[in-house]
């Protein structure tokens, strides 16, 4: 072996061995003495979890009754969050409109929308609200301790202090409007962002299912109810009920606060009671027990539901667009009990050596498992669900006798002990495996019990479950048995939920929506059109209103770190493939990643590659078949992954690097089990299996056709670019709208010629010599892991030459276009691109802060608060600059927005203060927290060693307001640029002169 690096290897274990989380400074549980006071808190409870090296603290606030719940971990990455259950009685989606509301100024904060205006205020890694069934949450994420402080005041005082305007519900909720705002002669139609948000949600086949499997199988109580709100019955709530809604939920009383991370308890405390607590007293909890009694009376008989959907044109099969499920309501489960049905479902459903797998998916009758199927424990009462999709109506009672059938089938013969042997290795994996969200991952399920009177922290103590399950288990050896008889074969809340696709379904909605627009403009006189007509020019005055933002508090561009951390790395050369070894406390787990060049893969055989990537590690090799391989991956990874690998070359729009990424983890005793996974598929892999091979294409094909309405922006962006570059071209093949039609063509094809094909794929890129790899292992195991390495490439065929790491130049005539798609939405997607620069280009930098300057004090105020979409954006990636906009009732004044967002930039209208916002927010994303697994993708997978991003951080930093205007004139509004603009969007009887028009069988 040749070593590369002139780094020594001790040194890169003295260098490793400052950043884990180790015993020598976990937190001291001694310091949060039950029954002392802190800052008007009394702590009620310290728990040590000593599997992820962190102490629990619950507290009480005495004088509001407040509860709060620290996590203290040596994690710099803090976080925050406040909820509140918030239960709504009807469908207008008064907890969703108040989650947008109450974000729109406060007493503190009256600018216009100050939580979007901290975005460019803030370098946090995450900033949302989420609004869920049964409660409401606002959560943040930032390494900065200035900044938290700053996040925590601005969401303190949007929460409990909101001004709640009716203007601002008017935009955000709902308003009857004229389509064209200043003419008085246009149409009367609804608007709002929430209202526009929920017209996609109910063209969204899958999201329907799972919606209509909850309120079925929850009828009487929270769950029964739209809690997002259907559009139908959005138009219903006043500006006064929202009010009211927020004086009866959003109180301390109330509250859950979740604070995480290596700020001092007692920090967090005075901030939330100075703040926020001080100004309230405790009051009755009333939303709180009323989620406690939110328990379902238990039927005496099982039930059936039938519900619709719009029909997916791009499904998999025309004629097999039914979906069958059988829900089964778990009850409200103790966090053990919880931790065991979670167990039983996954060996349920997990995996092709599953029981559901084996007689629903193996059957063929469907595309895939139901929207939904497996355990939810989201709701105050958990509830289980199987089913399938794609199947014909006819198969319906089909599905529900053979889910019958393997209920009894488990009951009788029991799970294998190979299975659950698997499923607690996962857990333990599971518990090892380090994300750079921890603290923000561990918020939602955390609040989940807790707002359902559980105890939040029990569910964290994995350690402890594990070993009393194995208990229960060694007790009983019919312990699941006995588990699924009484949640399943016995339980008689149980429920059949069919739905089948209604071709008028989207005209039906439109068709009530015009009833209810009828409704309220019916009986309005004169004077009543007129203040319609001036509420309308009064909300556009409102948005046009320049926004005095310097009350709200915020980062400096000084704040942005000047230099960036080393990753150190060895490069080793066993066998001549280069390998990357990066030292990292990965907390005994390791990582691997390998890329194989596609270069030289004749055309043809490209736009199979996606599908080669799907299939590879689904089917068997060496002497398994695909269930045991299954079994092998699961009982000794954490899984085996593959994907296309896309990336621009970094001086040419014209070149580009292509390849498959292969990627796994395991635990550190398991290396010579994955290592040896990776080498049976890539010596034998088993493509002979063409049963196998076309149930994955059609399991592929469906997953596509699913996401589609949630993914509109990103296929239309896919479409504009893919006349621009080759990257944009190759993209597009692999996943845009061209991929999910080519997929659909392969259904009725030869199977045998598909794995051939495949196969084909598989000669190419399994083998040593087109490789380069990378692992992340603890530094004591650096010398061994060369070792391994060297045993598995020497294991791997090596029968041709292709340079890992070769960017190709493709000759390349970009073309401007511009093309509505049809597609059944019932909202609309717009997306632009424009060819621009190279990564290495003086003017590249400059382009990355104007995608976020525009999108930030331009698109957002027109495509989102003006025009009512959920969404707009733009970004700058592999030398195209892109525009969308997302759920768009408006989708061309949209794509005018987006070259009028350009005039805006060339006149310079923004301030020095705008530009350094925008860097904030780009230095927000750019230096997000990295998990010890993934430290160095950046190198390997982009080319982008240490220097090269210091560089080009220091670029960022030193671009000013005048190249903004400069470049967005020469790149986004020259005659010279070359750009194309796509709309999917709903059928529209005419298009704007210039547009080609295409249906969604006709893409291409």
């Amino acid at each position: 072996m040749r070593r590369l690096s002139k780094t020594p290897l001790s040194s890169l274990r003295s260098v490793a061995s400052k950043r884990p989380i180790s015993n020598a400074n976990e937190p001291n549980r001694d310091k949060y003495p039950i029954g002392s006071l802190v800052y008007g808190y009394k702590i009620v409870k310290a728990t040590a979890v000593p599997e992820f090296h962190l102490i629990a603290v619950e507290l009480v606030h005495e004088k509001t009754g407040a509860q709060h719940l620290h996590i203290d971990r040596p994690d710099s990455t803090n976080v925050f969050s406040v909820a509140f259950p918030t239960i709504p009685v009807d469908d207008t989606g008064v907890s969703h409109i108040l989650e947008h509301t109450v974000l729109c100024g406060s007493a503190k904060y009256p600018c216009r929308d100050p939580f979007f205006n901290m975005l460019g205020r803030t370098l946090a890694s995450y900033m949302n609200a989420w609004t869920m069934p049964d409660r409401t949450m606002y959560p943040f994420m930032t390494q900065n301790r200035q900044d938290y402080k700053n996040l925590l005041s601005v969401y303190l005082d949007a929460v409990f202090f909101p001004r709640l305007e009716e203007l601002d519900f008017r935009q955000e909720g709902w308003r009857l409007e004229h389509e064209v705002v200043t003419d008085s002669t246009s149409p009367l139609t609804i608007k709002g962002v929430v209202y526009n948000e929920m017209k996609g949600v109910y063209g969204d086949a899958d999201t329907l299912f799972r919606l209509g499997v909850q309120q079925h199988l929850l009828p009487t109580h929270v769950y029964s109810k739209e809690f997002g709100g259907d559009p139908l019955a959005i138009p219903t709530l006043t500006w006064d009920a929202l009010r009211q809604f927020h004086r009866r939920h959003y109180h301390p009383s109330n509250a859950k606060f979740y604070t995480y991370g290596n700020i001092p308890l007692r920090d967090h405390l005075e901030t939330l009671h100075d703040l926020a607590l001080r100004n309230f007293e405790r009051m009755p909890s009333t939303s709180s027990e009323q989620l406690r009694r939110a328990i379902e009376s238990k039927w005496e008989t099982p039930r059936e539901a039938a519900i619709s959907c719009p029909p997916d044109l791009m499904a998999v099969e025309r004629l097999k667009q039914s979906t069958v499920a059988v829900a089964f309501l778990l009850g409200s489960l103790d966090p053990f009990e919880a931790f065991v049905v979670n167990i039983l479902c996954s060996l349920l459903t997990d995996g092709p050596t599953s029981p559901f797998y084996q007689s629903l998916i193996a059957s063929n009758i469907g595309s895939d498992f139901a929207p939904g199927s497996g355990s939810n424990g989201h709701c105050k009462e958990a509830y289980f669900s199987i089913g399938l999709q794609g199947i014909s109506k006819s198969d319906v009672g089909k599905v529900r006798e053979i889910i019958v059938a393997t209920i009894d089938d488990v009951i009788k013969t029991g799970f294998d002990e190979t299975r659950i042997k698997s499923v607690l290795h996962r857990i333990e994996l599971g518990v090892k495996h380090q994300s750079a969200s921890f603290g923000l991952h561990l918020a939602e399920p955390i609040l989940s019990s807790w707002i359902h009177g559980l105890d939040p922290i029990a569910g964290l103590q994995v350690n402890a479950n594990v070993s009393k399950f194995k208990e229960c288990l060694a007790a009983s050896p019919t312990f699941l048995q006995d588990k699924l008889k009484r949640y399943f074969r016995d339980n008689l809340h149980q429920m059949t939920l069919t739905m089948e696709p209604d071709t008028d379904f989207i005209a039906a909605r439109e068709r009530k929506e015009a009833e209810n627009i009828s409704k309220l403009t019916v009986d309005l006189s004169d004077d009543d059109k007129k203040d319609l007509y001036e509420s309308g020019l009064s909300l556009q005055a409102h948005q046009n209103e320049k926004q005095d933002t310097s009350c709200l508090p915020s980062l400096k561009v000084s704040d942005i770190s000047l230099d960036t951390e080393n990753t150190d790395f060895v490069v080793v050369e066993p066998l001549g493939v280069p390998v990357h070894i990066f030292p990292q406390p990965t907390n005994g787990v390791t990582y691997f990643r390998a890329v194989s060049s596609l270069t030289s893969l004749s055309a043809d055989l490209l736009p199979y590659v996606p599908l080669f990537c799907y299939v590879i590690t689904k089917i068997g090799a060496d002497n398994m078949d695909y269930q045991e391989m299954a079994q092998e991956i699961e009982e000794h990874t954490g899984g085996l992954s593959t994907s296309p690998h896309l990336i621009p070359g970094r001086d040419s729009l014209d070149g580009y690097e292509q390849g498959i990424v292969f990627s796994s983890y395991c635990l550190d005793q398991n290396t010579p089990y994955m290592f040896g996974l990776w080498q049976d598929l890539f010596n034998t892999p088993n493509f002979e299996d063409v049963d196998r091979v076309i149930a994955l294409l059609k399991m592929r094909a469906q997953e596509l056709a699913s996401v589609l309405s949630d993914n509109g922006h990103g296929l239309a962006i896919s479409r504009a670019s893919s006349g621009l570059t080759p990257v944009g071209r190759i993209g597009e093949q692999f996943d845009g709208l061209s991929q999910v039609s080519f997929l659909n063509g392969l259904v009725d094809g030869d199977g045998a010629e598909l794995a051939s094909k495949l196969a084909q794929i598989a000669a190419h890129v399994l083998d040593s010599t087109s490789i380069r790899c990378a692992i992340n292992v603890v530094p004591e195991r650096v010398s061994e892991m060369e070792l391994i390495l060297e045993g598995f490439l020497d294991s791997l065929p090596s029968n041709r030459y292709d340079p890992p790491g070769h960017v190709e130049e493709s000759e390349f005539e970009p073309t401007s276009s511009c093309a509505y798609v049809e597609m059944p939405f019932a909202v609309n997607f717009a997306g632009k691109a424009c060819r621009t620069v190279p990564f290495v280009h003086e003017d590249f930098p400059a382009l990355k802060v104007l995608a976020q300057l525009l999108e930030s004090k331009f698109l957002h105020k027109e495509i989102r608060e003006k025009g009512g979409a959920y969404g707009s954006g733009t970004k700058m990636s592999g030398g195209l600059f892109s525009f969308f906009s997302y759920r768009d009732p408006r989708p061309f004044d949209s794509i005018t927005a987006f070259d009028k967002s350009a005039q805006w930039a060339v006149d310079g209208s923004f301030s020095d203060e705008d530009v350094d916002e925008a860097k904030l927010r780009l230095f927000s994303r750019i230096d997000a927290p990295v998990s010890p697994g993934n430290r160095g993708n950046r190198w390997f997978l982009n080319r982008l060693t240490d220097d090269v991003h210091r560089q080009y951080r220091t670029r960022l930093l030193s671009v000013e307001g005048e190249q903004l205007s400069t470049v967005a004139k020469k790149y986004l509004l020259s005659k010279q640029t070359v750009s194309s603009s796509v709309v999917l969007g709903k059928s529209t009887p005419s298009v704007p002169s210039g547009w080609k028009l295409f249906d969604s069988g006709n893409w291409h």
